[in-house]
């Protein structure tokens, strides 16, 4: 049954579409359909899809997305007691919205019909759509088939055997009475499909012989068959596989790390050469049980009826299928791979995660490969050669910084000479074995500790207690080319400083979990104050290296606007005399903990006090609640830490408190409960606190956070705590904050109770609101000529500063640091945020110079008409280009400001860029950012007569050097909703060398247009961006250089796969993919 508000404008979202089949309980429903007045007495084919509407004076409170209408207009007028919500639907978003819309007037007319006037009323419709050749011919019929006739040799599909659902429907299964079992739908699904993919956690011999019959037929039918499984819980069979590829020639991927499989899907696709595609998505297993039996729920899906799901079912298998997280499965050649992945994944493999030397090529996970792309883009782009890498405990450091040293071999005419300095000899050997498996070599490395010596002492790893008593002074300071350290936060020690200041690497890479040492210091003050590459917290949860969180922030009425404040935070002293002795908030905690915490006496926590004395306080408290606690600090014996730690892992002891104690060198991989008792200003800090519960243990599924929020200093910057948390930008943080945080990793959540997200909101608006008069008031009373030193010393962004109205020249000025504005400055100015994109060395040079007059303005350079165009999108009206280059030279301050923010863009970017050797001549940089203007500047396209402000189009046909060339501008997310089914499936990443791109609507396979994409007539370029906007402005595209054609679908319009010629930046594609295995 379908009902639909009286408007004909039910929910018009594919989300929402169940609220069709949901009769509100304050409505007044009558019935619209086969029993209206209208209805004929003859059998009605539509009786099915009767349609209940509410009475016309009845609209009851609740969620809406109905488009409005004059109808809708006119019952709102009625309501004036309740409040109405808005709001524009996004162009994008719109041809969607408005064919639901319309197809809920067009089944109430049919509906309202006689079946012979229905025929009348399609073709009306039909005919003012200019769609004649679709008009019904000899009443309503269908076609059912169409099959070749028999022949020998020729197997056919059975045309005979029909599902029982209509392919255009979609449906709930239950395996209920009197409705077809799944087992038997997919028996005539398989008999009947050109294609299957199917995506399955288990795969069992008992469920696959049900299907045997139909598999033998789609097996002599050629039909191919893709299948992705994992090794979860151990539970797929190794003879279902086997047999899979062996009797029924299907392909097989397998996710084999048993550590990061958290694939537990179950779905079929099965595709049809005549469109009409199905699918299954489910509870069902390939098991007898699941097929037959089994109390199972199963949504049937089809491209006629829910082609947005399909769409998705098809990237984002297409997306696992492509993804280096799943590996292929040959009987031959895979199966004891299989089999101890299977044995681990049971808990039956004693050390089944050691790194063992496979002959398997060591290759890094997307997250991986774009800390190691911004390593090497520091010391390419950038001609740094002192590094930082971030990452928490359990993410891989070690093998990231294995792989940056083969990449650094491999581009080495000699192997580079290596120092791996770590203090225990546990790091160390694992170290070594994580090399050697990078490497494929047995031999690499030798250990230098605990008695073992290195003799040839060219790839040594060594701890700090060993160097220091062999002397480091007794090795030539330049015979390490490449020199690691892990545990970077130890450096500040005198023996560490001692290694590091004397020798003399090429390259240092320093690996650290806590860059902010619970004395205060940070070791990124040995690189500049910089972090080359950070591993993001959600981007590791996302791949299954960290425990999901479950945060709960909690108001724990405590009033902080009276706590002295100075040098960016709380003074500590004021904090613990406040906390100290205060049992009313200790009883809050208390009362937090059994709320939030199902066994408080099974629990494992560890809590984050403001000092020594506060951290005692709160264990009397706890013990005295009856949950075993104990403090600790600096001045807590050895051995009684120690034991303290020890009694938390064995459960006898369940919360450990401490000031910064527990900030560094603790690693318990069992604490499931981290608690936040102190405001904690450094979100870096706060993140390596969380870390400290994040590592994975058996039998832990997540780790709760309670983080107990007082009444802050309007200093005290709340919203950055949620923005490292979260990875939200500045602005989308308030849109999460206000939405509970839809977006977060599998399995996350924060929750805020009402105090905590107002604080949080007002946070976030007092610094997204920063007013121009404040900075002007900022820069007044701290006056400086340094834009840096500004931003850090104001908290201020680059975007509050730089956008399309502001500028740091026009803050100067309103400050009183320079004078008036020449005239014509205030346009240069706008323009100056289209610059903070700038990636390229070669591109920064050519900027560079042009502004600063030290290279010769020439029209036939490309640069310069890249810069021109940028400055002046519609050419500026001037006459010839050095009429217009001729007035920007008059404006100094502009100038300078361009070249500044330059500079800056520069200096922030971490993605590396090449040359594009495909296309010679071209000066755009692979990889590179840049705005509309700069790509047809590039291209040859952008003139003074034709600028780029009139190009509006998606492709670009024309032509460098004589070759033709087709430019495709593609922005992934076409809608700025906040989440739009119906256009994310359109233009995306397959894999980071495979891309999915649709064409206009307009485009058919046998047009001009249309063969030379499929023919390759042209060489294709990609330009791509996430957003059409970004905090500047308008976003800028990434070049990702020329791709081939690969493949279609389709017509009108045509869905092509590009391959690329080189893969996708990493961060871009991690950012952008559907799904990472």
């Amino acid at each position: 049954m379908v009902a639909s508000l009286r408007t004909g404008v039910a929910a018009q979202h594919p989300s929402t579409a169940a609220a069709r089949d949901v009769v509100p309980d304050r409505a007044t429903w009558r019935s619209v359909g086969a029993d209206s007045p209208s209805s004929s007495s003859a059998p009605n084919p539509l009786r099915c899809h009767a349609v209940l509407v509410p009475t016309e004076s009845d609209y009851p409170e609740g969620l809406y997305e109905s488009v409005v209408t004059r109808r809708l207009l006119r019952e709102l007028e009625r309501r004036v007691e309740l409040e109405q919500q808005i709001a524009h639907v996004d162009a994008a978003d719109q041809p969607h919205v408005l064919t639901n819309h319309v197809s809920e007037a067009v089944l109430r007319a049919f509906a309202g019909r006689r079946p012979e006037e229905r025929v009348s009323l399609a073709n009306e419709l039909l005919e003012l759509l200019e769609d004649p050749e679709e008009m019904p011919v000899d009443g309503v019929r269908q076609l059912l088939s169409l099959s070749s006739p028999p022949a020998p040799g020729r197997r056919r599909i059975d045309v005979t055997r029909r599902p029982s659902t209509p392919l255009a429907e979609a449906a709930l299964l239950t395996n209920a009475p009197g409705e077809p079992t799944v087992g038997s739908e997919l028996r005539h699904e398989l008999a009947t499909c050109d294609e299957v993919d199917l995506l399955c956690a288990f795969v069992m011999w008992p469920g696959l012989r049900l299907l045997e019959a139909e598999l033998r037929d789609a097996r002599d039918r050629s039909v191919p068959f893709r299948v992705v499984t994992t090794t979860y819980l151990g539970g797929t069979e190794r003879a279902a596989l086997d047999r899979l590829v062996r009797d029924y020639g299907a392909e097989v991927k397998v996710q084999y790390d048993a550590r990061r499989t958290r694939l537990h899907a179950k779905a079929w696709l099965f595709r049809r050469n005549s469109g009409f595609d199905t699918a299954y998505i489910g509870s069902s297993n390939l098991s007898r049980a699941a097929l037959l039996d089994g109390i199972e729920w199963n949504v049937r899906l089809s491209r006629v009826g829910t082609p947005t799901l399909l769409d998705k079912f098809l990237a984002t298998f297409e997306t696992y299928w492509n993804s280096d997280s799943f590996g292929s499965y040959n009987p031959e050649t895979d199966r004891d791979r299989l089999d101890d992945a299977l044995a681990d994944a049971r808990g039956e493999r004693a050390g089944g995660t050691a790194i063992s030397l496979s002959g398997l090529e060591l290759r890094p996970y997307p997250y991986q490969q774009s800390i190691l792309e911004a390593l090497e883009s520091e010391r390419m782009n950038h001609d740094r050669h002192r590094n930082l890498v971030v990452a928490a405990t359990g993410t891989g450091k070690t093998v990231m910084a294995a792989l940056d040293y083969r990449n650094l071999a491999r581009a080495a005419v000699k192997q580079p000479n290596l120092l791996f300095v770590a203090h225990r000899r546990e790091i160390l050997q694992q170290s070594l074995r994580t090399y050697r498996e990078a490497l494929v070599d047995a031999n690499f490395g030798e250990l230098y500790v605990d008695g073992a010596r290195p003799e040839r002492w060219n790839h040594v790893f060594a701890s700090v207690q060993a160097l220091s008593q062999y002397g480091v002074e007794n090795i030539p300071a330049d015979h390490f080319d490449v020199v690691v350290v892990d545990e970077f936060h130890h450096a500040e020690a005198p023996t560490y400083r001692r290694i590091l200041d004397y020798l003399q690497p090429r390259e240092l890479l320093g690996l650290t979990a806590t860059p902010e040492r619970g004395d205060g210091s940070d070791v990124r003050a040995l690189f500049d104050g910089r972090t080359a590459a950070e591993l993001r917290i959600w981007d590791a949860i996302s791949q299954g290296l960290l425990s999901p969180f479950h945060y709960f922030g909690i108001s724990d009425n405590t009033d902080l606007t009276q706590v002295p404040w100075s040098r960016g935070k709380y003074d500590d002293g004021a904090l613990s005399r406040l906390y100290t002795g205060n049992d009313a908030r200790a009883a809050i905690v208390v009362k937090e903990v059994r709320d939030k915490v199902s066994a408080p006496r099974r629990m494992r926590a560890l809590g984050f006090c403001v000092s020594v004395d506060h951290a005692h306080f709160m264990a009397d408290r706890f013990n005295s609640a009856g949950i075993p606690a104990i403090a600790i600090s600096g001045q807590t014996p050895g051995a009684e830490r120690a034991q303290a730690l020890t009694d938390l892992k064995a459960g006898t002891r369940n919360v450990v408190f401490a000031a910064d104690l527990l900030n560094e060198g603790v690693d318990i991989p069992v604490v499931d409960t981290v608690l936040f008792l102190r405001p904690t200003e450094s979100p870096t800090l706060f993140l390596q606190q969380l870390g400290r519960g994040l590592r994975l243990a058996p039998d832990k599924d997540v780790l709760t956070v309670l983080d107990f929020v007082g009444n802050n200093r309007a200093e005290f910057r709340l919203d950055l705590r949620y923005r490292a948390l979260t990875g939200a930008t500045r602005k989308g943080l308030e849109r999460d904050v206000d939405r509970g945080f839809p977006f977060l990793p599998s399995g996350c959540q924060i929750v805020l109770d009402e105090v905590t997200q107002t604080n949080v909101l007002a946070s976030v608006r007092q610094h997204l609101a920063l007013r121009w008069s404040m900075l002007v008031r900022e820069l007044r009373a701290h006056p400086t000529n340094s834009l840096p030193k500004f931003l850090d010393d104001s908290g201020a962004e680059l975007w509050q500063v730089v956008d399309g109205k502001r500028s740091w020249t026009r803050l100067q000025r309103q400050a009183g640091a320079l004078g008036d504005a020449p005239a014509g400055e205030e346009p240069l100015l706008k323009r100056v945020r289209a610059l903070t994109h700038v990636d390229d060395p070669r591109r920064v040079d050519a900027y560079r110079q042009l502004l600063s007059g030290s290279r010769a303005f020439d029209p036939a350079d490309p640069f310069a008409r890249m810069l021109y165009f940028t400055i002046w999108p519609s050419g500026g009206g001037y006459v010839d280009f050095n009429q217009g280059w001729t007035a920007l030279v008059d404006h100094g301050e502009a100038r300078e400001e361009m070249q500044l923010i330059i500079e800056m863009a520069f200096a922030n970017s971490r993605r590396l860029t090449r040359p594009d050797g495909g296309l010679e001549g071209l000066p755009l940089a692979l990889h590179g950012s840049y705005q509309r203007e700069e790509i047809l500047a590039a291209l040859g396209h952008a003139q003074l007569s034709r600028p780029p402000s009139q190009f509006r189009e998606g492709v670009l046909r024309t032509s460098v050097n004589g070759r033709a060339i087709d430019a495709f501008f593609v922005t992934l997310n076409k809608s700025e909703a906040e989440y739009s089914p119906s256009t994310m499936y359109r233009d995306y990443p397959i894999s980071p060398t495979l891309f999915h791109w649709e064409s206009q609507s307009t485009t058919s396979v046998a047009s001009e247009t249309g063969q030379r994409y499929i023919t390759g007539g042209s060489t294709a370029l990609l330009f791509v961006r996430r957003e059409r906007k970004n905090e500047f402005g308008t976003a800028p595209y990434t070049y990702l250089g020329d791709a081939r054609y690969v493949s279609h679908t389709g017509d009108r319009p045509i869905a092509i796969t590009w391959k690329l010629a080189s893969a996708m930046p990493p961060d871009l594609y991690s950012k952008t993919a559907l799904a990472i295995g």
